[in-house]
């Protein structure tokens, strides 16, 4: 489909009801009445051939096209959303954006904004989380943290500190040895990328030159932080980030019972190589840097 025939308005629909599983709230947010998303969506797979929606009573739901295509116009409305807006609007105060994993954003940076604040009060923050790689070329991130091995290209990347990842848990639980994994759950999260030299419980038992035991049971979960708040909550022993539980390690709401600790992946602070950084931007890098030396 060519450029100049592409159905804007179609797919700006089609987005918004994918985002909210709903003709009517879709509706709602675009000033319309639902039976005109509803015209509007199916104009938009008559012109494709696809079955984009799978129509249910009270809500919607993408078929495997319809999954496809979501999120590439999520991205693209996302980023002429954050583009217009720092093109367009005269902001009286300097604004700097973060792009970071949702578990990283939680329990490294957001603990720290007391420190950035008092440091530059003339700076504002955005950080925006999210576990999908941003592209730095088109979206209004000035700084992205980066967790990986690298190579990064087309992006300016320095090392903030590598991870170490440990058994915790917490300390109601009663864990004291690996014996004593055998008689608790095991709680995992998933890596958005299956690589051999991801800490996993796996790599963990190996090392330890252990056999993990077949009947202990276990949590999954898909993301870090809700790993790491279940091991607080007492409900299993998680191998997590030593860097992302400093605070609860501090505060005795989990314990490292024993080692080995493992390392895990590197955290880079990367930047558009294509787009000079400003001075605020720079100001932001080394804050990042500095506070990455304390770890």
């Amino acid at each position: 489909m060519q450029r100049r025939f592409l159905p804007l308005s179609a797919l700006r629909a089609f987005e918004a009801a994918a985002r909210l599983g709903s003709f009517k709230a879709a509706a709602k947010e675009l000033a319309v009445t639902p039976t005109a998303v509803s015209h509007q969506i199916r104009a938009l797979e008559a012109q494709t051939g696809l079955v984009l929606f799978d129509r249910h009573v009270r809500k919607v739901s993408l078929t495997d096209g319809g999954a496809q295509l979501y999120p590439v116009l999520r991205d693209g409305f996302d980023a002429f959303e954050a583009t217009l807006a720092r093109l367009t609007h005269q902001r009286t105060r300097i604004q700097v954006t973060i792009s970071a994993t949702n578990a990283f954003t939680v329990k490294w940076l957001v603990p720290r904004m007391a420190d950035f604040r008092s440091r530059h009060p003339g700076i504002d923050l955005q950080l925006q989380a999210s576990d999908d790689l941003v592209d730095l070329r088109s979206t209004a991130v000035d700084i992205a943290i980066r967790y990986g091995r690298g190579p990064y290209p087309g992006l300016i990347t320095q090392p903030l500190f590598t991870d170490r990842f440990a058994p915790v848990a917490n300390p109601r639980l009663g864990v004291k040895t690996p014996d004593d994994l055998a008689h608790v759950p095991l709680i995992r999260f998933d890596w958005k990328r299956a690589q051999p030299e991801n800490p996993t419980w796996e790599r963990w038992f190996t090392l330890a030159q252990r056999s993990q035991p077949r009947q202990a049971s276990q949590l999954r979960f898909s993301d870090e932080g809700h790993a790491i708040q279940a091991a607080v909550a007492g409900h299993g022993v998680a191998l997590v980030s030593l860097a992302l539980i400093a605070d609860e390690l501090e505060a005795g709401h989990l314990v490292q019972p024993f080692g080995p600790a493992i390392d895990g992946h590197t955290y880079h602070l990367a930047m558009y190589a294509g787009r000079p950084a400003s001075a605020s931007v720079e100001a932001v890098a080394q804050w990042l840097l500095a506070q990455a030396a304390l770890q």
